[in-house]
């Protein structure tokens, strides 16, 4: 049986804490914390837990702070932070689903601007909402719209 994100999680951090992985228990952890703080501000919606797909849109935003942070230090000199940030990337993305890149990418593109009949860079939405719809969590939006954009132009 297939366990769901939170118990992934879950398992994950347990794993970690026997195995005396300290820095991965860490980022596991900030993790877990970073879940439920998005739990609570989902809850005047009425929601008390999120969605895996919104528990995906969370752990792309970590990622995406950490490469910016990365960038920074590294500007700065300070490698063994760029270094400690680069392990937390690789623990977040352990529980990314596989994002369409390269070909894969082009072809889901290429499908996209053919089903919405996109011609020009003003259809850009069409197409992006079209792979959303068909690919989801397996995107990423930055490389996605960049290559939407491209493939429009």
């Amino acid at each position: 049986m297939k366990l769901s994100l939170r118990e992934d999680i879950t398992a994950a951090v347990k794993s970690a804490m026997l195995a005396r992985d300290a820095e991965r228990t860490s980022t596991l952890r900030m993790i877990q914390a970073k879940l439920k703080d998005t739990d609570i501000a989902a809850r005047p919606k009425g929601v008390t837990a999120i969605p895996d797909d919104e528990i995906f849109a969370m752990l792309r935003s970590m990622i995406k702070s950490r490469r910016d942070s990365v960038a920074l230090y590294r500007q700065g000199g300070r490698e063994e932070l760029a270094v400690k940030e680069e392990g937390e990337i690789a623990v977040i993305e352990e529980f990314l689903p596989q994002t369409l890149a390269g070909d894969a990418l082009a072809e889901a593109i290429k499908t996209a601007i053919a089903e919405t009949g996109a011609a020009t860079a003003k259809d850009m939405g069409k197409v992006i909402g079209a792979l959303k719809a068909r690919h989801g969590a397996a995107l990423d939006m930055g490389a996605a719209s960049a290559a939407v954009k491209a493939a429009l132009a």
